[in-house]
């Protein structure tokens, strides 16, 4: 927030800065300072861009997508005319220069190519194909082992209809690797229940700028790719190994937030305890293996795979063990979810904690695209 008041606050000092080729070249008001000649029509020209940056304040804090693209050329074209009078009005180029930073990073992130553009476009395909859902009956779960079946019934699913997507916001935090501190993070996602897929689009910060990543898994293939100010991609991760950790991923998924999808035939069951269950789920040709663990409640307390490998560069994987404990059961529209969560790699070396998760909101059956509102 203080970021963003000083940003506009600067726009906006900018741009009245402007206002001052205007008024000597229409005589208003004396400016020793400015020594250079000014034609009207400069002063016209310093008066529009003036307000230009007042209208690119504007957009910005109205959160219109555009306002970035309007924000560049009043950047480019004030410095035009800063060259043009530079002696006067060569200071301004430090205020550009500042500005220049975040405006460049949200106008890339405005181009057809960047994540957030590639993460709508994929769940509009997933929302167009969105069918009509049955409820879900004590017929559709009979075949579960007994801890699955309770678990469905604790979280509200039966009577419900059955789930086509969820929508979720997550927020907490995260490490890029173990001896690093922890940054916040928001997030949102789509699942998508037939055919399978998933896109996780993550916002953070590092060092004051911006971090964001794109996890999608849509068909056969997986991605994880985090691009570090808009501009540098700094983890491109893709490839088989990739596309077997990521399955892990979508079934965890399943089990958290749509326990009603566990219906699904791709899914072999093995009852361990009156607590404890193995499973085996396959998609795409990828077939991987985890146990859930519940407590008396019915509640899914963790969820643990031998089948998810970690890679700090996207080239080289090493396989641990990864679970996702669970706690703090709350209700978000009439259907019960663990509200926080954490993500650990069981490595030789000891327990390493890489995120903390906050579910904030979930829709079941989401019917419109939304980010983070």
């Amino acid at each position: 927030m203080v970021a963003k008041i000083l940003f506009s606050f600067l726009l906006v000092l900018h741009g009245v800065i402007h206002f001052a080729g205007f008024f000597k070249a229409f005589e208003i008001g004396e400016f020793k300072e400015l020594t250079g000649e000014m034609t009207r029509t400069a002063g016209l020209i310093w008066l529009s861009l003036g307000i230009l940056f007042l209208v690119t304040t504007l957009l910005y804090l109205l959160q219109y997508p555009f306002w970035a693209s309007v924000g560049l050329f009043s950047v480019v074209f004030s410095q035009i005319l800063i060259f043009s009078a530079w002696s006067d009005a060569k200071f301004g180029t430090i205020a550009n220069l500042i500005l220049l930073v975040p405006i460049l990073i949200a106008f890339m992130g405005q181009l057809p190519g960047s994540y957030e553009n590639r993460f709508r476009a994929e769940v509009e395909k997933g929302l167009n194909q969105n069918a009509a859902s049955e409820l879900l009956t004590n017929e559709d779960i009979a075949h579960l082992p007994q801890p699955v079946q309770k678990y469905i019934r604790y979280t509200g699913a039966i009577g419900k209809e059955k789930l086509q997507n969820v929508r979720v916001i997550f927020r907490g935090d995260f490490k890029l690797k173990s001896d690093a501190d922890f940054v916040d993070f928001r997030s949102v996602q789509y699942n998508f229940m037939h055919p399978p897929k998933r896109l996780f689009l993550i916002e953070s910060a590092l060092y004051g700028l911006p971090l964001t990543g794109l996890h999608s898994y849509v068909g056969a293939t997986a991605a994880m790719q985090i691009r570090f100010a808009g501009l540098f991609q700094v983890v491109d991760a893709k490839g088989p190994e990739m596309n077997r950790s990521e399955t892990v991923t979508l079934f965890n998924d399943l089990c958290y937030l749509a326990p009603a999808a566990l219906i699904d035939k791709n899914i072999e069951w093995e009852t361990i305890d009156s607590t404890t269950v193995n499973a085996t789920f396959t998609n795409q040709g990828n077939t991987i293996s985890a146990t859930l663990y519940f407590n008396e409640k019915g509640e899914l307390v963790n969820f643990s795979s031998e089948d998810r490998a970690e890679s700090m560069d996207g080239e080289s994987y090493t396989n641990y063990r990864w679970t996702t404990p669970l706690s703090d059961y709350r209700d978000y529209n009439g259907r019960k979810r663990a509200s926080y969560g954490e993500a650990i790699w069981h490595k030789p070396e000891g327990d390493y904690v890489y995120a903390k998760i906050h579910l904030e909101q979930i829709t079941y059956n989401a019917d419109e695209l939304s980010l983070f509102e």
